[in-house]
């Protein structure tokens, strides 16, 4: 498996926790606020193959708590199972973030225990899911992983990227619908630094007042409901 990033040492990735995060290279998504460009369309100056990601590791035993793996889209790739086998093996906690398009493969991670945490990224409501992320999206694959993880097999939190001009407060009511009862969700607000879409740079997020006011009002979906 090869990786397009490598961060040795994060704290706010990982909730509680301290980790090393990787990121893969990929994804069948093309949101225009996304700040990975080279991750999505592959040009990475920089790869990493599995064993060099492996060698770090094992002298980080003892000094991290745990593994973000991140994107791009790690479910993309099938070795993605074998690559979180080693990591536990070396007695790392593993974080992984998601867009949910492959619940087979997190249903298969979470029954065999091979994940800690799942951050899952509701982009839109449902029905502006193709229209938000620039791609054909099966949104019977979202609301699958959504069920899976409300099920509580894994650790996991839900968080949406708020650009203005691409959801508005109605929609982000429409999510909290969506994953009713869901442990924790996350407003992140839209910070416009590199971005797949250049233009997207001129958008913006909602401001600190209107952020409060969504999440005293998503509460009524899910009673843990922060900003980022």
């Amino acid at each position: 498996m090869m990786f397009g990033g490598l961060e040795k040492c994060t704290l706010i990735d990982y909730p509680g926790k301290t980790a090393a995060m990787v990121y893969t290279i990929g994804c069948n998504f093309r949101c225009p606020y996304c700040h990975n460009p080279e991750l999505v369309y592959e040009t990475v100056e920089r790869r990493f193959g599995e064993a060099e990601i492996l060698a770090f590791l094992d002298t980080r035993q003892g000094l991290l708590d745990g593994v973000v793996i991140t994107g791009g889209e790690p479910t993309m790739h099938d070795d993605l199972l074998g690559f979180i086998k080693a990591v536990k093996a070396r007695g790392f906690l593993v974080k992984l973030d998601t867009n949910g398009t492959r619940p087979a493969m997190l249903a298969a991670l979470a029954e065999r225990k091979l994940v800690d945490y799942i951050a899952m990224d509701m982009k839109a409501p449902l029905r502006k899911y193709s229209r938000t992320v620039g791609r054909p999206v099966d949104t019977g694959a979202i609301k699958e992983s959504i069920e899976l993880l409300l099920q509580g097999l894994v650790d996991y939190e839900f968080r949406t990227t708020l650009v203005k001009a691409l959801l508005s407060p109605e929609d982000i009511r429409e999510i909290g619908k969506e994953i009713r009862g869901a442990k924790a969700y996350y407003l992140q607000r839209f910070v416009p630094t590199k971005l797949l879409n250049p233009q997207f740079r001129r958008k913006v997020t909602y401001t600190d007042d209107e952020l409060t006011q969504l999440q005293h009002e998503l509460s009524e979906y899910v009673p843990s409901c922060g900003i980022r």
